[in-house]
């Protein structure tokens, strides 16, 4: 109950606040460079928020995106939204694939399919976006739940990684795997979705030692709340966030930038790190929800 009147106290507050507050547009520079030129990436959870921004910052920084999701015609809106951005001539640069991580019986299978029938010659970067977050905290979790998050968000990224760093080692690809982590791998873990992002931060140093000595290397980058679908769902197009010690949400296209970094030359030197882009969020002080049982 107690939890039920602070998400609603605290809802109706920032609603107040947003009609109050003159909104000051935030200018992010947009990274184009030649950083991934001739290099293909793979993203899962592309369709939109942080996987589709990665996937628009890779384009301009010369990469072939292969997009993927689990539904055909956020697949199929995606490619058109970046085509209609960039021009038909991206087309040539663009493929979408079904992937569901979260079914791991499937996951080698699918893989398989898109190594045979994708255009392009090999594929160096393996993005793990693709994550969900429901289910409550501790002491009002159902197991359904429970079990549905971890399944994409950990044993879906762990299983894909595992089939993908096989094919780099195999073909002696020297690329990248990235993990989306999140900040809430830097607070108590309360929930299905926090304690996901805790093990990714172990996997991704687990991953890191075992495959840098082929030449891969693996990073995870953890964004603070950002705005995206997932948390922004009302219609609203601010972003300011007064409980961020930095006063607003992150953009999807800072992030991506990141990634950008981190999957480039410029980011060899990064292993097994998780790169945190929180605006202070758990790195300063944050609760994003609240500890009580």
């Amino acid at each position: 109950m107690i939890r039920v009147i602070y998400r609603h106290f605290r809802k109706s507050i920032t609603k107040i606040l947003r009609k109050c507050k003159k909104l000051v547009p935030v200018k992010v520079p947009v990274l184009y460079s030649e950083l991934l030129k001739g290099r293909c990436a793979l993203i899962t959870g592309a369709t939109s928020g942080i996987g589709l921004s990665i996937a628009k910052a890779f384009l301009q920084s010369g990469a072939n995106v292969i997009l993927t999701g689990r539904n055909s015609k956020k697949l199929f809106d995606a490619k058109k939204y970046l085509l209609k951005t960039y021009g038909e001539a991206f087309d040539s640069q663009i493929e979408t694939f079904l992937i569901d991580i979260s079914d791991v019986e499937e996951i080698k299978n699918q893989f398989d399919v898109i190594l045979s029938e994708t255009k392009f010659k090999s594929i160096d970067i393996f993005v793990n976006n693709a994550g969900i977050n429901f289910g409550g905290t501790f002491g009002s979790t159902e197991i359904n739940d429970f079990e549905s998050v971890i399944e994409t968000n950990l044993e879906g990224t762990y299983f894909a990684s595992q089939v993908f760093a096989r094919y780099m080692k195999d073909n002696k690809i020297e690329g990248n795997i990235l993990h989306i982590a999140s900040s809430s791998s830097n607070r108590p873990a309360v929930s299905a979705y926090t304690c996901s992002k805790w093990a990714l931060k172990g996997l991704t140093q687990g991953m890191a030692k075992s495959l840098i000595p082929y030449g891969i290397i693996v990073n995870a980058l953890a964004p603070g709340p950002t705005a995206t679908p997932m948390l922004i769902k009302d219609g609203y197009d601010g972003i300011e966030r007064e409980e961020s010690p930095i006063g607003r949400y992150a953009a999807a296209e800072e992030i991506a930038n990141m990634a950008v970094v981190l999957t480039s030359s410029l980011g060899r030197m990064i292993v097994g790190d998780t790169v945190m882009m929180t605006g202070g969020a758990g790195g300063i002080t944050f609760d994003e929800i609240p500890y009580t049982f």
